[in-house]
């Protein structure tokens, strides 16, 4: 209990260091450092309040365990960056292109290579209204070979439901940007002596999630497959999901990056509580389908001992488990 009121005393924190005028600060002392050519060099302070540098060449920008408000302008969401000796690719961009503009001036800092890839790890707005940022960059922007569809079939939704969580003022400059490359199964990016291998995962969060390993460090961007501190959220197969990471937990990794959380993991110990909850839910749901109970019922009941462990879990919970009761339903 100790390490959650810390956590949400951490949330709390991040809020009020994310006012406007501290992101107006940061963009300007961004946009006043020199660009260095050569090998990536270390963040400094200016960049250093906005990524993280977790291996060589590898930066996480952390976001904050929150819902789409103006005062955080749609900063919810872990994004990143991996420079190559020729090229850099950003993977996730954040919730707006207020959030994705801030990255890019951080990478700026750290190295003038160009961006050849902004790559997505699933359709979600918290993780690619920052593509924005990028557009005019001629990079190529790189998914999920059905991410294309999904952001498609609800880019209307997505626009005109986040302009009125965001304002007008946080969400200025947002756009939708569709894939330019889809991923089917596993293919490679050179960035220059660097690889990313992206591996088009079946359905589980959603059904356009993509990982990215640099090969060179071992990190593995899980996108949204991986949760830490912010209840998960189910968009996709409770089943598939539980399958998945009891797939994913066998692979090797230096270390994770979760799409909400730290900026680096442990692995597979950093799957333990997700797992943890997961399976919780779906035996909840299971088992009130099995005494003739409503998806109400569900709604109100399951997952309820997890309440404790999870941050936003009153906003996510429900909207689980009514996904695993509509799945569960027709288990046989």
């Amino acid at each position: 209990m100790k390490e959650i009121v810390a956590g949400r005393e951490r949330v709390a924190a991040s809020r009020r260091e994310f006012s406007r005028r501290q992101l107006l600060r940061l963009a300007a002392a961004l946009a006043s450092l020199p660009l260095a050519s050569g090998p990536p060099r270390p963040a400094t302070a200016a960049a250093g309040r906005f990524v993280a540098e977790i291996a060589p060449g590898v930066f996480v920008h952390q976001g904050r365990h929150a819902l789409f408000a103006p005062d955080n302008a749609g900063d919810i969401s872990n994004a990143g960056f991996v420079v190559g000796a020729d090229a850099v690719a950003v993977i996730d961009t954040g919730g707006s292109a207020r959030v994705g503009t801030l990255l890019k001036a951080a990478l700026r800092e750290v190295t003038d290579r160009p961006v050849r890839y902004v790559i997505n790890t699933h359709m979600h707005p918290d993780h690619v209204f920052g593509n924005a940022a990028f557009a005019e960059d001629g990079v190529t922007f790189v998914a999920h070979h059905k991410m294309a569809r999904g952001l498609a079939a609800r880019a209307d939704r997505y626009l005109t439901r986040n302009k009125e969580l965001l304002g007008a003022e946080a969400f200025e400059g947002i756009r939708i940007i569709m894939p330019t490359r889809g991923i089917e199964g596993t293919q490679s990016l050179d960035l220059g002596g660097r690889a990313l291998t992206l591996t088009a995962q079946p359905t589980a969060h959603t059904d356009n999630d993509l990982t990215v390993r640099c090969t060179r460090t071992g990190i593995l961007f899980l996108g949204d497959l991986l949760f830490s501190e912010h209840v998960p959220t189910i968009d996709g197969s409770i089943l598939g999901w539980i399958a998945l990471m009891e797939r994913l937990t066998l692979e090797p990794a230096e270390r994770v990056v979760p799409g909400h959380g730290p900026p680096a993991m442990a692995w597979p110990e950093g799957a333990k509580s997700l797992r943890g909850y997961l399976d919780r839910l779906a035996a909840d749901v299971r088992a009130l389908i099995r005494s003739g109970k409503t998806l109400a019922d569900a709604m109100t009941s399951a997952g309820q001992s997890e309440k404790g462990a999870w941050l936003l879990f009153e906003d996510y919970n429900a909207r689980n488990a009514s996904a695993a009761f509509a799945e569960l339903e027709w288990e046989q």
